[in-house]
């Protein structure tokens, strides 16, 4: 079997639930089917954006399977098997490729105490434990250690990574990663993560981007695309003007934080606009309501995406 290619649009799936908190699969096959239907090149399954740190082995890999079936093998399918230390993540791995997925996204080990050493030696060890390529996930937000560029380039030559997903929030360490893989032939495959900047990425040469709101608009990213690989960067940046501006979705819930801002957000323009059935969230994750609800709809209005 080829290794399958990765680039372009990879969107960071939600996971919808039911009122009781239970795994939605109606609404997550409506969810992957609007994806593939906008011409996304893959999808992301058990993410940030996917609560992956809410659910349980169980559902886990129920969800992964049915993005496994829904895709068809028509785009690869990226699993997050993010896990505190490399023991559990190699457990994750070896659940995730029997699910069948393409390829798998880790991040540093957190909750446990290490350093950049100890780091690379966890990769290290991922990489050789898994079958398919594994790519790093640089989120310090909820790891609290920032991912070395030397290293990361160091570990692309040696072929441990396949590519990285850079969801640091830090433009000016993407574009030194961007500048260093290049200088060493290219050996990772660059994602960013960052929605409202996705232009300028592509302009720096990022293989594609990974960003939460395609969940809303995965059409809109797929242009986006499409404008910078034909050089049309007016165009790029009109689409990433219009993006930009759905994504104020994520500034309209107040007083409400963490996990229930963005991905609370996604949930209820998904819910506006009859992709899924609820924007329920993981517990102990609050669920948006009132004038936040409100005030997304017609974000969503404005962008045209309510039919």
């Amino acid at each position: 079997m080829s290794t399958p290619t990765f680039h372009g649009i990879v969107p960071p799936l939600v996971t919808p639930l039911t009122q009781d908190g239970e795994l939605d699969l109606a609404s997550f096959e409506r969810l992957v089917t609007r994806q593939l239907e906008g011409g996304v090149h893959g999808l992301f399954v058990l993410g940030s954006s996917g609560e992956v740190g809410y659910l349980d082995a169980a559902q886990r890999d129920t969800v992964l399977r049915a993005a496994v079936h829904l895709a068809g093998g028509s785009v690869p399918v990226l699993a997050g098997v993010c896990e505190t230390a490399t023991r559990r993540v190699v457990a994750e791995i070896g659940s995730a490729v029997a699910a069948g997925v393409d390829a798998v996204v880790a991040t540093a080990p957190f909750y446990v105490r290490t350093d950049d050493a100890g780091i690379e030696r966890h990769f290290r060890a991922i990489g050789a434990a898994s079958d398919v390529p594994v790519f790093a996930y640089d989120v310090p937000v909820r790891v609290h250690a920032k991912l070395d560029t030397d290293m990361l380039v160091r570990l692309g030559v040696d072929g441990v990574l396949a590519g990285v997903k850079d969801s640091s929030g830090d433009d000016v360490s993407f574009r030194r990663l961007l500048a260093a893989n290049s200088a060493a032939g290219s050996p990772l495959a660059l994602f960013s993560g960052h929605e409202v900047v996705v232009d300028g990425a592509f302009l720096w040469g990022a293989d594609g981007a990974v960003p939460g709101l395609a969940n809303v608009d995965p059409a809109g990213y797929v242009r986006l695309w499409d404008a910078a690989q034909a050089g049309d960067w007016a165009a790029a940046r009109a689409e990433q003007e219009r993006l930009a501006a759905l994504f104020e979705i994520v500034f309209q819930p107040v007083g409400m934080g963490g996990d229930a801002v963005g991905l609370g957000a996604f949930k209820t323009a998904l819910r506006a606009i009859g992709t899924i059935d609820t924007n329920v969230m993981c517990a102990p994750c609050p669920v948006v309501t009132g004038a936040a609800v409100d005030a997304i709809e017609e974000i969503v209005k404005t962008a045209g995406l309510l039919g």
